[in-house]
């Protein structure tokens, strides 16, 4: 006799019975439970309401840890959650695939269910909504079943659940299946009637989810004390909509802390517009900044909006306020103090709301002094300062931002690349980096990708971040040049690994301590600094 399977209902919440010829699969309420699934379809006019109390269901009755329903933009051919239970609104945003992609896009793409025992042994799960964080989490059990209407597939159902029992997975199979017919028809009429505006709202949540990632204060690298300090400031005036003016060295980051000024605020929706004063002849700033009206001047064909109307509502960051003519300062100073302007050519008062962000280099006080700055500007603009310290004044954080560094850039270049060398931080630590942190920016992107080794070295640095005794080699580009650049290295290791202890550092190298001290006094070390 062959094995049949049957329904039964029991007091108990679930059973499994098995015998030689009889499988027996139980589930407190199924009937109840389908037929309040089909009450909740045929009389709720909204897909959203329904999923939501669907999901919940199927979590009560299932003990589903978390539920997704995805549904399909035919024209973008992205497949993205709708609704779901157990994950977060972030988490849903990331949930978006492909044809064939992962999973739920197989499933889309094929119109067939996939089973998954264990997630953690399934290379197909992507993980996409990043909600899986645990261990644990992967010993759960994954099932996706299509959303048919005929043969067009219109999105899935899916849902993780611990289980490591086949028969209840089965089961569960034929749940989903009774319920993805159940809501076919209404998930068909939803999306001819909304795809494109649901699918542009998850986009839109996505990237601003990006933009806040890529310029929360958190993502600033450093912890010293000068850059906390920083991040007290700008925690402080994101909760305004104060004018902020931001000082600081040319390279330091001034623009990253005025976009995390912005995108950790109430306006983090709204645009962020940013202009370089200084990229611009006199000429054309004007138009720029205001806009221009049709025929305002030769080559005007139509009209155009300035950098102000565009930042309507959010914020405007003007870097390189220094180099603002007095003409130009004179007609800032009016938008600051009224918040309106005229475009150029035109007459009609045009109104705005923003914040306004500023940022120099220069010492604007020494400026106003010598006429060459407005002095009513300056202390428009100086309502809350933040002083952004070079990089020369937070020593602690230099080795962090290289690292950091070197992980970006070794992906960015597919290099696998582990670190950097005892002497090239040593190296880094010594040099004042006139061009702060843009300039260490540089040279390590360009030592990863001439990197030979998996370790940044110094002869991988340019010449002038090399000792002295290197750099002024008279053979810069030669074996010998590479030889000691290697040499002094090494000796740096030995030193700091045997703390300055000049015999110590010789018998680790091999060398007598009267040759480590030549080839010391020659590449220009001086073993207390190891101490």
């Amino acid at each position: 006799m062959k094995n049949r399977k049957s329904l039964c209902f029991c007091a108990s919440k679930e059973c499994v019975r098995s015998s030689k010829n009889e499988d027996t699969i139980c589930r407190t309420k199924v009937l109840p439970s389908l037929f309040r699934i089909s009450q909740i379809v045929v009389e709720n006019s909204s897909l959203s309401e329904s999923l939501s109390i669907l999901l919940q269901i199927m979590k009560e009755e299932m003990g589903v840890v978390r539920g997704m329903v995805n549904l399909v933009n035919s024209r973008t051919g992205k497949i993205f959650i709708h609704d779901s239970i157990g994950l977060t609104r972030e988490e849903e945003t990331r949930g978006v695939y492909a044809f064939g992609e992962g999973i739920t896009g197989k499933v889309v793409e094929s119109g067939e269910k996939i089973i998954v025992p264990v997630i953690g042994k399934e290379p197909n799960f992507l993980n996409r909504t990043g909600s899986l964080t645990s261990n644990d989490e992967e010993e759960l059990s994954f099932v996706c079943i299509p959303i048919l209407r005929g043969r067009k597939v219109l999105g899935a159902i899916s849902v993780e659940r611990v289980c490591d029992n086949h028969e209840v997975l089965a089961f569960d199979v034929e749940l989903l299946g009774i319920v993805a017919a159940m809501i076919a028809q209404a998930v068909e009429l939803y999306l001819l009637e909304n795809e494109d505006k649901h699918y542009l709202r998850l986009e839109n949540e996505r990237l601003q989810n990006a933009l806040r990632e890529k310029f929360h204060p958190s993502n600033i690298i450093g912890n010293s004390k000068p850059m906390l300090e920083v991040y007290s400031l700008i925690d402080k005036i994101v909760r305004t909509r104060s004018t902020v003016l931001i000082l600081g060295e040319s390279g330091v980051g001034k623009e990253l802390v005025a976009s995390a000024i912005h995108y950790n605020s109430l306006e983090a929706e709204k645009p962020f517009v940013t202009f370089n004063c200084a990229a611009l002849p006199e000429s054309v700033i004007e138009s720029e900044l205001f806009g221009h009206e049709k025929g305002a001047f030769t080559g005007a064909d139509r009209a155009r909006k300035g950098r102000f109307e565009e930042a309507d509502g959010g914020t405007i960051f003007l870097d390189e306020i220094g180099e603002l003519s007095l003409a130009m300062q004179a007609k800032l100073l009016r938008v600051l103090q009224e918040r309106c302007f005229e475009r150029v050519g035109g007459n009609q008062t045009i109104r705005i709301d923003i914040r306004v962000i500023a940022a120099t280099n220069r010492n604007l006080m020494q400026m106003v002094k010598e006429g060459k700055f407005r002095e009513d500007l300056y202390y428009r603009l100086n309502v809350f300062p933040i002083v952004i310290p070079p990089l020369r004044d937070r020593n602690s954080d230099i080795i962090t931002l290289a690292e950091f560094f070197v992980s970006r850039f070794g992906k960015k270049f597919s290099k696998e690349i582990q670190g950097i060398s005892t002497s090239v931080q040593q190296l880094l630590l010594t040099y004042l980096w006139p061009g702060n942190v843009r300039e260490l920016e540089n040279v390590i992107e360009r030592a990863v990708i001439i990197a030979d080794d998996k370790v940044i070295h110094s002869y991988d640095l340019p010449l002038y971040l090399q000792t002295p005794a290197i750099s002024n080699s008279p053979m810069p580009d030669g074996l010998e040049a590479k030889v000691s650049s290697v040499e002094y290295e090494m000796i740096v290791n030995a030193l700091t690994t045997c703390r300055g202890n000049v015999s110590a550092a010789a018998a680790s190298l091999g060398l007598t301590r009267r040759t480590l001290s030549l080839k010391m006094q020659k590449l220009g070390i001086a073993y207390k600094q190891y101490r």
